[in-house]
C-alpha cells in the first residue's frame, strides 16, 4: 500500500519531501500545506499530481489523506496534531512535538483514542553509526556505558532570528534546548539509555533573543552512564560531535551538524586484543551493504513497515513524550539550581508551562 501524505508546512517540509521521495513504493505525497503558495509551488512540482492548499483544515478534511507531517512552527505542533487525529489521519510531527508535558500527554491520549499513530521526528537514529554500535553490541564487545560527551556548537545568527516565530517564548515556546540539541540527546538516549537526572546551566550569551542559544548540561542515564551535554548557537561552524566511552570500547562520531550517525564512527577496543575482532564485524556489516535508508528516509521507512504491521525500529510517541520531559527537566534544574530527576512529577507547574512568567501571554 502506498500512503498518501500531506506535508504541512514548505520550510523543513522540503527535507521531509527529499525522504519521501525516496520510498516511492511506500508514500506519495498529495499535498503541500503552505501560507506561502510560491514556496508550497515548489515543492509540489517535485511530486508527480501534487496539489498545493493554504488552510490546514482543508487538507484534514480531505479522506485520501493517511499521513499529516507536521512541518510547521512549534507552538501549531500539538493543536494540529489533536485535530489530525480527530479527522482521521495518522501524524508524523516534527520537534519539538510540543510546547509543555502535559500538552505532549494530551495529544497521546487523543492518538490513542481516535485510534491512530503518532511518529515524533528523530531522524538521527537512522545511520550506519548506530547499526555499528548495536552489531557490537549483539557480539558483545561493547560493555557497560561509562560516559560521553556530546556537542551541539552552531551558528545562528541575525539572519536566522529575522524569521518573526523564532528566539521568542510565545511560539518558539524554548530555545537551542529545545529546538537544536533535543536531537543529540535524543541519541543520548539511544546509547546510553533515558535520561534519569539532569543539572544544569542555560543562558542567552549569543543573540538578543528571548530564548536560550547557550547550555552545560550533566545527564545520568538509566545505564548509569553519565553524559556532558555541551549546546551553543555561537560556534563558528555548525559542529555536532559526540563520544561514549564503554567498558570495552570508545566511540567518536564525525562533526557533521545534521546527520551525526551517517558516517562510520571511530570505534577503539580499550583492550588492544580486542581490536581485530571489533575489526571484523565492522567489516561485515560493510561487506554485506548492511546499511539501509539514512536520516528521513530511514525514519519514514520504520513509519511504512509499522503501519503496515511489520517489526520497525520506530520512534515511538513515549519518545517524543521523554524529548519533552527532558527539555522540561532541563529548564527546571537551570532555575533551580538543583539536580532533576525523570520521570518527572506531573503536578510540578513546570509541567504545565515552562514559559518564564514575563512572556505568557
Amino acid at each position: 500500500m502506498v500512503l498518501q501524505v500531506a506535508i504541512l508546512g514548505a520550510g523543513i517540509g522540503e527535507k521531509h519531501l527529499d525522504g519521501f521521495l525516496a520510498l516511492p513504493d511506500r508514500f506519495k505525497v498529495a499535498v503541500v500545506c503552505d501560507l506561502d503558495n510560491e514556496r508550497a509551488a515548489g515543492l509540489a512540482a517535485r511530486s508527480n499530481g501534487c496539489r498545493i492548499e493554504t488552510e490546514i483544515d482543508a487538507v484534514l478534511a480531505d479522506p485520501s489523506i493517511d499521513l499529516a507531517d507536521i512541518c510547521l512552527p512549534p507552538h501549531l505542533h500539538a493543536p494540529v496534531a489533536k485535530k489530525a487525529f480527530e479527522s482521521g489521519k495518522h501524524v508524523i510531527c516534527e520537534k519539538p512535538v510540543a510546547g509543555s508535558v502535559l500538552e505532549a500527554d494530551a495529544f497521546v491520549d487523543a492518538a490513542h483514542r481516535a485510534g491512530k499513530r503518532f511518529y515524533p521526528v528523530f531522524q538521527y537514529r537512522y545511520g550506519r553509526a548506530l547499526q555499528q554500535l548495536a552489531a557490537l553490541q549483539a557480539a558483545d564487545l561493547v560493555g557497560k556505558p561509562l560516559v560521553g560527551t556530546a556537542e551541539t556548537h552552531w551558528n545562528r545568527g541575525s539572519d536566522y532570528y529575522a524569521v518573526p516565530w523564532r528566539g521568542k517564548w510565545a511560539s518558539e515556546r524554548g530555545g537551542a534546548i529545545l529546538g537544536h540539541a533535543i536531537h543529540i540527546h535524543d541519541l543520548i538516549a539511544q546509547v546510553f539509555g533515558p535520561v534519569t537526572a539532569v543539572s544544569a546551566f542555560v543562558d542567552t550569551r549569543v543573540n538578543p533573543i528571548e530564548t536560550e542559544d547557550c547550555a552545560a548540561l550533566a545527564l545520568q542515564t538509566a545505564s548509569g552512564g553519565l553524559v556532558t551535554s555541551s549546546v551553543t548557537l555561537g560556534s563558528a561552524r555548525d559542529e555536532t560531535r559526540f563520544r561514549f566511552v564503554f567498558e570495552k570500547l570508545t566511540v567518536e562520531s564525525g562533526r557533521n551538524p545534521y546527520a551525526p550517525g551517517e558516517a562510520a564512527w571511530v570505534i577503539h577496543a580499550r583492550d588492544p586484543g580486542l581490536q581485530a575482532e571489533v575489526d571484523d564485524v565492522l567489516g561485515g556489516l560493510a561487506d554485506r551493504d548492511a546499511f539501509g535508508p539514512e536520516g528521513f528516509a530511514g525514519l519514514f521507512l520504520a513509519i511504512a513497515m509499522d503501519l503496515a504491521g511489520k517489526p520497525a525500529q520506530v520512534v515511538t510517541a513515549a519518545d517524543g513524550v521523554r524529548s519533552i520531559e527532558l527539555v522540561a527537566a532541563i529548564y527546571h534544574a537551570a532555575r533551580t539550581g538543583a539536580a532533576v530527576h525523570l520521570p518527572l512529577d506531573r503536578s510540578l507547574p513546570i509541567c504545565a508551562d515552562w514559559v518564564p512568567e514575563p512572556f505568557r501571554g
